[in-house]
């Protein structure tokens, strides 16, 4: 798991003035760091990243080194050494907090600038098709559509982090256990892999795709030893989301949720980390980890032999008589349910199926077999959408879920559904089965 704090202070800030601050109202990071200490373990025992994005002065990252060391004491993590050739898993760092580092402070102008800029250019965004009230159809894991202003944009709205400078206070330094590198020159010296030390870099969502149209294996190679983080694109002010499947797919083990509304993107997150009972982490597949032969790296673009085929099964759903009012979906008649079976993943696995609609009836029975040939069944998500069919207006939303299809087992299974945030129902639920041949 990992937070970002942007912290900004003026000449005149002391060390309970410091303030962790986005476009949102400022909050005091001593507040931050209390409330991360509260409740970094309560949902997981796992390690918590933190991420100081700082526009300090030497001085003041002495006294913002100062609050952390008091706050976190014995479960902040030290490397113990300026630079590490290897990363400890998260198993070996339970219950540890770990901090990373930050923009340089000479940024910070020129960053607000561009803040300014990209906000103004920003406001002539077309509506997001996120809007939408079950957000866009998922199918290919990059977005098609773009912004009139996001090329200039990409070029000149930068927050790019480096390793703490040498005149940085050494209480500072001391604390930063994952060092980030400074982007500089072109793709392949962002994902330069240095033997002798591991590191981690930031990409905004449309830096990374322009990175895997021609360097798409360069960016797994650097993942499979160092760490990438992948954050919003800073022109999204339309409350829109951004695909995490380009990410994953390529290998980042830090895609930034920043979610700023619900809806496919946001299910697809919540679906990802039901896996390995929903701590947090969820190891990557060993084919973005270890070559195959002659050193070929994985490409997601290409299409590769089917690996297995998933069979699913829609038998009948129960539950919304319950769980809904009676003229929640019809005034005057019970609902008409149909629903929707995919696969999101790679390209070539993605696609979604539809039953037919049943009429007139709050337990629906479908009996539908639906097949989905897989070629990488280690990156692909099972999405189950139920709607309600309506002749005059827009479908009615009846539930969705959305499962790891590696942590799928064979057999006849009731599926809980969820609302459109994400919180499970009470009583609503499929009956399904799966089967791979």
């Amino acid at each position: 798991m990992s937070i970002s704090l942007v912290i900004n202070a003026n000449q005149y800030t002391n060390t309970k003035e410091v303030f962790e601050r986005t476009l949102t109202s400022p909050v005091k990071l001593n507040q931050c760091l209390e409330a991360i200490k509260t409740y970094a373990f309560v949902a997981s025992e796992y390690p918590l990243i933190l991420t100081l994005e700082d526009h300090l002065t030497p001085l003041l990252q002495a006294k913002v080194a100062k609050m952390v060391i008091e706050t976190f004491g014995d479960v902040l993590y030290y490397s113990g050494s300026d630079t590490i050739t290897e990363y400890p898993s998260p198993e070996s760092l339970k219950k540890r907090i770990i901090v990373s580092t930050k923009p340089p402070k000479e940024y910070l102008d020129k960053t607000n600038s561009m803040e300014k800029n990209d906000e103004e250019s920003s406001v002539k965004m077309k509506t997001s098709p996120e809007d939408d009230p079950w957000g866009v159809e998922i199918c290919n894991p990059i977005e098609k559509h773009k912004s009139l202003n996001e090329d200039q944009l990409d070029e000149n709205f930068q927050y790019e982090e480096e390793s703490v400078k040498q005149n940085t206070e050494l209480e500072y330094k001391q604390l930063i256990a994952i060092q980030a590198r400074k982007l500089k020159g072109g793709v392949q010296d962002w994902l330069h892999d240095d033997p002798t030390a591991v590191m981690r870099i930031s990409l905004r969502e449309t830096r990374l795709e322009k990175a895997i149209e021609n360097h798409a294996t360069d960016v797994i190679r650097f993942t499979q030893r160092n760490l990438l983080r992948v954050f919003p694109k800073g022109s999204r002010v339309d409350s829109s989301n951004y695909n995490p499947l380009v990410g994953w797919c390529h290998g980042a083990q830090m895609v930034a949720f920043n979610m700023q509304t619900h809806g496919r993107f946001l299910w697809l997150m919540q679906g990802m980390f039901r896996a390995n009972g929903g701590c947090g982490y969820v190891k990557k597949p060993d084919l973005l980890l270890k070559n195959g032969p002659d050193d070929n790296v994985f490409d997601p673009k290409i299409p590769l032999p089917v690996k297995k085929t998933l069979k699913v099964k829609v038998y009948m759903g129960d539950g919304w008589h319950l769980d809904f009012k009676r003229t929640h979906f019809d005034i005057y008649s019970p609902p008409d349910f149909y629903v929707k079976v995919g696969i999101a993943g790679v390209e070539t696995d993605s696609k979604m199926k539809k039953t037919k609609i049943i009429q007139d009836d709050w337990t629906p029975k479908w009996d539908e077999e639906f097949q989905f040939p897989l070629t990488v069944p280690e990156l692909a998500l099972l999405r189950i959408e139920v709607h309600e069919y309506d002749k005059t207006e827009k479908d009615d939303f009846g539930g969705q879920t959305c499962l790891p299809v590696f942590e799928l087992r064979t057999g006849i299974r009731a599926v809980p559904l969820h609302d459109h945030k994400g919180d499970k129902y009470n009583s609503v639920k499929l009956l399904m089965r799966f089967e791979f041949v």
